[in-house]
């Protein structure tokens, strides 16, 4: 029975979850950018609580991060995030506490393991794991094995360039592919095409745009067609690059995939003409709003092979 650690940016989740990816019990609470010591106190009471909510004992311990993390030490890195986590080491503290094995991933990979173990990626030797939200992020798995690459480093996928003419990225370049379609990056399309006397423009967000395309808002059709060709270039570089089985899309973003998909898919089939792009499916993921928690669980199973 593996207890499992999701850390976001705004919100930290633990749980128990068993061998075939089922969360039995979990407990929530709000990210403390700062202060390490009371997070690492407040995670060790929830994951003995919820073990015995659940009625379990404790056998490990995965952890799923927002990044950077090293994978291999347990240490966190520069985390935009959690500046207050800088260079914890989070597996060995919680190894010392319940005095079993931890292991700790970037949550992209960590989801992406999810969903080729329990999820729609199973059985699937190539699979590349997108999620699209406030940011743009994944895993990639490479016959069957999460793709590493020097010094452990996770691949940063959101941070392809696109359109180097496009708007500038905290990463140093300009028009990458987060800068171009994460949700933000629809908003600020929207905002910046949207006429003085537009109806919708206060407090727009990406869940409102797609709302108002669903109800035939020109402009929102308009934002959701851009948002859809950026994606679709994105993908296509990915499928060019790797070809893989499967691409599995997520996030909050890609709630709203009907809206995005017959663009994506016509933006990869007007390219990647020297690969099988057809070959490579476009899924969508599986396993709802816990994949995090589960994906941390199945972190421990990829990496001690329980």
């Amino acid at each position: 029975m593996i207890g499992a650690v999701d850390i976001g940016g705004t919100k930290i989740a633990v749980g128990m979850v068993d061998d075939k990816g089922k969360v039995l019990s979990r407990m929530e609470t709000p990210s403390d950018p700062n202060h390490y010591p009371a997070s690492l106190e407040w995670m060790a009471r929830a994951l003995g609580e919820t073990a015995r909510h659940a009625g379990v004992e404790i056998t490990g311990i995965g952890i799923g991060s927002t990044g950077p993390v090293d994978p291999m030490t347990g240490e966190f890195g520069e985390v935009d995030f959690l500046p207050g986590w800088r260079h914890k080491n989070l597996v060995n503290d919680l190894a010392q506490i319940f005095n079993v094995r931890v292991a700790l991933e970037n949550d992209g990979d960590a989801a992406a393991l999810a969903e080729a173990g329990w999820g729609a990626g199973r059985n699937r030797s190539r699979l590349i794991y997108i999620t699209v939200g406030t940011g743009i992020g994944g895993g990639i798995i490479l016959d069957g094995k999460l793709y590493r690459g020097v010094d452990g480093a996770h691949p940063e996928v959101g941070h392809q360039v696109i359109d180097l003419a496009g708007p500038p990225c905290s990463c140093g370049f300009r028009g990458c592919w987060e800068s171009l379609a994460a949700g933000p990056a629809m908003v600020t399309w929207l905002e910046s095409h949207a006429p003085a006397d537009y109806p919708h423009r206060t407090g727009i967000t990406g869940k409102r745009i797609c709302e108002l395309a669903r109800q035939g808002d020109a402009l929102a059709l308009q934002a959701v067609e851009h948002e859809g060709y950026y994606l679709g270039l994105g993908l296509a570089n990915l499928v060019t690059l790797f070809t893989p089985d499967v691409i599995i899309l997520s996030g909050s973003v890609l709630k709203s995939a009907p809206l995005f998909m017959d663009r994506i898919r016509a933006v990869i089939a007007s390219g990647c003409h020297f690969v099988p792009a057809e070959k490579t499916k476009l899924m969508l993921a599986s396993l709802g709003e816990d994949t995090n928690l589960i994906g941390a669980a199945r972190v421990w199973h990829y990496r001690f092979g329980g």
